[in-house]
């Protein structure tokens, strides 16, 4: 019931407090399965300062509307693009979601279809229902990687673009984003990279020494990509990006604000009313760290995994679903579901929602944290 009287700061404090008690936390290190994590301090600082800041009525902010444009410029060029379109927006499902609104958009397909991975994240779901796109499915292979064959096979006069996965939810699988790329490119069609995950993880993983695939603009038949800052790029939630290689599918997707401060103001995304805050902590974190500064986040948690997963190995009734690709480790057991439950009750932040128990080596996750959960595991298999 909404309260006749309020109550003094210390009281509502207390109370939130009381009622968030239950809640795991990051600083705590037992939340293992998220993709999210302690935002850094200084960007924690930064939307502090300038939480008033509406991206959504540019006019009173031009500065700010400006800063983001400049981090959109950065993040390109990570990416390996020297000029992209988009914007930080409210994460992997609003970027996936505006990618598909604008090859629909441009498509004109009276039937749209969209071919992606059966290893596609749920974002794609709400995209299909919102927006009329049938999705068509492609199996994956052993590898746990998109089948490109039968992406080629599923490809119709209907087909409006192809999803690839840079750094699956689940297990953190790049798919072939070459082969991907090389396809759109023979059928005249749009590729999304969704690397939501992996958009923070891979230029650093591979300038590190690691053997992966590009995934990015680099590949010309890419012609948008999903990054998400709020993950391992920890600038606090939300903050997500989509970058376009063309100012074309941004123009696609953008109506009219007309009664702004801007006056003739276009938006291209979903969220009318968007918190500028976010995009200055985006910019701000790829000022402060730089490239370097990423690198040494990224060969930690890449160092981990390896580690880690070495370790699953070595305990009796525990199998890895695959070597792990980013910072990602998936593993499976016996009487999966009794195992996650008894680490639950131990007070362990994980899931087997998906058939086995993914650890993200996100930067709030450190060894000592892992010993423990190596511990528990291996009481609760030995039941």
């Amino acid at each position: 019931m909404f309260p006749k009287k309020g109550a003094s700061e210390e009281e509502v404090l207390a109370e939130l407090e009381e009622k968030t008690s239950e809640d795991l936390t990051f600083d705590s290190g037992r939340i293992l399965g998220s993709m999210c994590t302690n935002p850094h301090p200084f960007a924690a600082e930064v939307v502090r300062r300038y939480i008033d800041r509406n991206l959504g009525d540019p006019g009173l902010h031009v500065g700010s509307q400006r800063v983001e444009e400049e981090a959109i410029a950065m993040l390109s060029s990570l990416l390996g693009l020297k000029r992209g379109y988009g914007n930080i927006v409210s994460g992997g499902t609003e970027a996936n979601i505006l990618a598909v609104r604008a090859f629909r958009n441009l498509a004109d397909v009276e039937n749209p279809e969209l071919i992606l991975p059966r290893s596609a994240h749920f974002s794609f779901l709400k995209a299909s229902e919102m927006l009329k796109v049938r999705l068509v499915w492609a199996d994956l292979r052993e590898d746990y990687s998109v089948d490109v064959r039968d992406v080629e096979e599923k490809i119709t006069s209907n087909t409006i673009g192809i999803v690839g996965i840079a750094g699956t939810t689940g297990l953190g699988v790049v798919d072939d984003i070459p082969a991907l790329s090389d396809l759109a490119l023979d059928y005249g069609l749009p590729l999304h990279v969704d690397a939501a995950f992996g958009g923070f993880v891979i230029p650093f993983a591979k300038a590190l020494g690691y053997d992966i695939p590009d995934f990015d603009f680099r590949l010309r038949g890419v012609k948008s990509v999903t990054i998400d800052p709020h993950k391992m790029g920890m600038v606090p939630i939300p903050a997500g990006g989509i970058i376009f290689r063309e100012k074309r599918f941004l123009e696609a997707i953008s109506v009219p604000a007309p009664y702004l401060a801007g006056g003739k103001v276009w938006q291209a995304t979903i969220t009318g009313t968007r918190p500028g805050a976010q995009a200055l902590a985006v910019w701000a974190m790829i000022k402060h760290l730089g490239f370097e500064g990423y690198a040494e986040i990224v060969k930690r948690a890449m160092e981990l995994s390896r580690w880690f997963a070495g370790e699953l190995k070595r305990i009796p009734g525990i199998h890895l679903i695959r070597e792990p690709v980013l910072n990602i480790v998936s593993f499976g057991a016996k009487n999966l579901e009794e195992v996650e439950e008894e680490l639950k009750k131990r007070g362990w932040g994980v899931s087997a929602h998906r058939g086995y128990i993914r650890i993200v080596m996100m930067p709030h996750v450190r060894r000592e944290h892992l010993e423990e959960f190596l511990g528990d595991l291996r009481e609760v298999v030995r039941g």
